[in-house]
């Protein structure tokens, strides 16, 4: 079930479940459009999305039909980041595991509620594979390494399609792991690029991928400036997220039916479990 299946996002991944072997979409979705009756076209798969905003039918409602017609149904959101926290709590009150796509929000409370619950779930501001496993490598040599670039200077700067308001999660934890390298950054000195002309010229953002793409930039400094370091990752598209969160569900569909006892992950978790390999098959 992808609750934000008219977003672009949510619909990325409404198509990877589609095409993917072994997955079956869910017709219902929560969204936050003031619709209770639509259908929506996920290139040629018609979901039958019960819309749920200010005046729709209760969403709680929606999750209980969905669950009782779809046994083992696992809840993929990408909604809005005003809206993580307490969509959490809904999966949580309803008993629902679920992949949050979706950044933002009070991310330490939602964690420590959602672990205390017991409810299983992957939550993670990245679902890239590939960009998960470069966050992770920083993250190891931090943990090896801590004070390697102490006294040198971080610059980050990341270009995001006009329409994302808030912070990239990963940029924020790639910071963390510099800062335990040394650096003492930040997080409110991130340059944050949504306008076109500095996208396509600063950036080199592909025209065509101006309303989808990730590019970041991390520059270290040394403090003569005679060393510097760059870490750069560019993505246009959404197709890296969308294949990712499918894999993220299939390792918490195989966590339910072993009754695992850990119940919370990241994608971090999802790498080091293998999943990325065993659920790579797809749908012509």
């Amino acid at each position: 079930m992808v609750n934000g299946v008219a977003g672009k996002m949510g619909n990325a991944t409404a198509v990877s479940v589609v095409r993917r072997d072994g997955f079956a979409l869910v017709p219902y979705c929560l969204t936050n459009r003031d619709k209770s009756d639509a259908d929506t076209n996920v290139e040629g798969v018609v979901v039958r999305g019960i819309y749920v905003g200010e005046g729709g039918e209760d969403a709680g409602a929606v999750l209980e039909r969905a669950k009782a017609e779809y046994p083992g149904m696992i809840v993929v959101d990408y909604t809005l980041p005003e809206a993580v926290n307490a969509n959490a709590a809904l999966y949580v009150k309803h008993g629902t595991p679920f992949v949050m796509g979706t950044t933002g929000g009070d991310r330490e409370t939602m964690l420590a509620n959602v672990k205390a619950s017991g409810t299983y779930a992957v939550i993670a501001p990245q679902m890239g594979k590939q960009v998960v496993a470069f966050q992770a490598a920083m993250k190891l040599m931090a943990e090896q390494f801590p004070g390697a670039f102490e006294g040198y200077t971080l610059t980050v700067t990341e270009s995001h399609q006009s329409s994302k308001a808030d912070t990239s999660g990963t940029a924020k934890a790639i910071v963390a792991s510099f800062n335990d390298l040394g650096c003492g950054f930040d997080i409110k000195d991130i340059e944050l690029v949504r306008d076109v002309p500095s996208q396509v010229g600063k950036m080199g953002v592909p025209e065509e991928y101006l309303l989808g793409h990730a590019f970041h930039t991390y520059r270290l400094t040394s403090a003569d400036g005679t060393v510097s370091f760059e870490f750069q990752h560019n993505v246009c598209g959404r197709s890296i997220y969308a294949e990712g969160t499918v894999d993220a569900v299939g390792f918490l569909k195989r966590k339910i039916e072993a009754k695992d006892s850990q119940t919370l992950f990241d994608m971090i978790d999802v790498l080091k479990g293998g999943a990325m390999g065993e659920w790579s098959s797809s749908k012509k």
